[in-house]
């Protein structure tokens, strides 16, 4: 099933989320025009756009001011990913040329600022200071939880708590801020705002997770990048610290760690595919999920509310 079939009764709204992105592709310019057609017409699945929107259908349901806020969100996403690029030196994603390997890092990192500004100004037209501060936090926080991870490249001392951490700032972040702004653009009640950033966070988490399980078990045309991607890059994810746990003699991740050889990358990936610390975090992404679900309680009984409750139980299925 396509998550664009999960978004129930926001599917249509999203198209006015893309008309921004539409946009701000034009520019007087030819090749910054050229580099945000390659960012912006990537095919992505708006997920965190659709979560703002489903969030404010709790409340007063402003769709001008919602899809301001659904485009920040998306913007602030995209201008993260236009970084990781260049720090993995990535020539592709989603099965697309990546805009560092078209033209060079310090053009790209320059893009991943004006995407930031894009990002600030939509927020900053809700006209909410709630929202507008929401961002600058949320922006804070994922910067120091790609700080952390890529100082903590292929380092094996690191904890699960250390993981668990950082994708709290670096994913989980974004996603409780596109259910409570959502929720707080719309004058929600305190009650359910609350909910909706503890859903976001827990769906975020389970959402890292699994895509960490699909980095050793997802198809490589699905994700657009080889298996064990992370692992190459040196950014251990919980497979890999759960092997480690369970394996402290002879590890095979240590292993690569050790040496970073093709060979020793490959024993590392089937190590982790023949255990069972793929079904372990299969079920610590579903302890995630739950808790997001209970945090829908307080909210009233309907159809958007079963959406939210749908969509978490689609992300521990997906594919890519």
């Amino acid at each position: 099933m396509k998550t664009t079939a999960l978004y129930g009764s926001v599917q249509d709204d999203l198209g006015k989320v893309e008309q921004i992105f539409d946009s701000i592709k034009q520019v007087d310019y030819g090749p910054l025009g050229a580099m945000l057609d390659i960012v912006l017409s990537g095919g992505g699945k708006l997920l965190r756009p659709a979560l703002v929107l489903l969030s404010g259908r709790i409340g007063n349901y402003n769709l001008d001011l919602l899809v301001r806020l659904a485009a920040s969100v998306e913007l602030l996403h995209t201008a993260t990913l236009v970084h990781d690029d260049v720090m993995d030196e990535a020539d592709t994603r989603r099965g697309r040329p990546t805009v560092n390997s078209v033209y060079n890092n310090s053009t790209t990192v320059m893009l991943g600022d004006y995407l930031f500004a894009h990002a600030a100004d939509e927020v900053a037209k809700t006209d909410n200071i709630r929202a507008i501060r929401l961002f600058s936090q949320t922006l804070k926080v994922m910067a120091q939880g790609e700080i952390r991870q890529d100082i903590a490249a292929y380092d094996s001392r690191q904890t699960i708590r250390d993981y668990l951490q950082r994708i709290g700032g670096k994913t989980a972040s974004l996603f409780a801020t596109a259910c409570e702004g959502g929720a707080v653009v719309s004058d929600a009640p305190e009650t359910w705002i609350e909910g909706m950033r503890e859903y976001g966070y827990n769906f975020g988490m389970a959402f890292q997770i699994v895509d960490d399980i699909l980095d050793f078990t997802g198809d490589e045309a699905d994700l657009g990048k080889p298996a064990g991607s992370d692992l190459l890059q040196g950014t251990l994810t919980l497979p890999s610290f759960l092997l480690m746990e369970n394996q402290p003699a002879a590890n095979p991740i240590q292993a690569y760690l050790g040496d970073r050889s093709s060979q020793r990358l490959d024993e590392a990936i089937q190590a982790v595919r023949s255990s069972e610390v793929l079904d372990d975090s299969h079920q610590m992404a579903r302890d995630f999920c739950d808790r997001a679900i209970e945090s829908l309680t307080p909210l009233d009984d309907t159809a958007d509310r079963q959406t939210m409750i749908d969509l978490a139980n689609y992300i521990l299925e997906r594919k890519s």
